[in-house]
């Protein structure tokens, strides 16, 4: 059983918080809030937080199964870009130029190893004899 945590428009550049996104990809929940622990960049924390509100989400549809039995990894994490606040900065001669201020939204899924993964149908192909 998986368990999905969201974050939306957090004002960091998208671009800088997918290299931190990467270093966690596939990683067991532990393993993952190490990284995130020892990563000096500004989303790592972000990151360690949405990371932590998944496995409280697992554990609220998992009542049945501790945390410490369970071996949760990172199934999918991704970030996608946010809304962008533009602004104007003055230039020389009187232009302006335009400040994109960004932001992203980050999707982190939990899941148990020992799930089995299923396999789809596989469609009968009807030949001719």
């Amino acid at each position: 059983m998986e368990a999905v945590a969201k974050l939306n428009n957090f004002p960091t550049s998208p671009r800088k918080a997918r290299l931190v996104a990467d270093l966690i990809r596939g990683k067991k929940v532990s393993q993952a809030l190490g990284i995130l622990s020892h990563q000096p960049q500004a989303a790592a924390p972000i990151l360690k937080k949405v990371l932590m509100s998944a496995v409280a989400n697992w554990q609220e549809k998992n009542a049945e199964i501790t945390i410490d039995d369970a071996e949760l990894v990172v199934k999918t994490i991704f970030v996608d870009s946010g809304r962008m606040l533009k602004r104007l900065r003055p230039a020389p001669q009187g232009r302006a130029h335009r400040i994109r201020k960004r932001s992203h939204h980050v999707t982190l899924v939990v899941d148990n190893v020992a799930t089995p993964v299923e396999a789809p149908a596989e469609k009968e192909v009807k030949t001719e004899e």
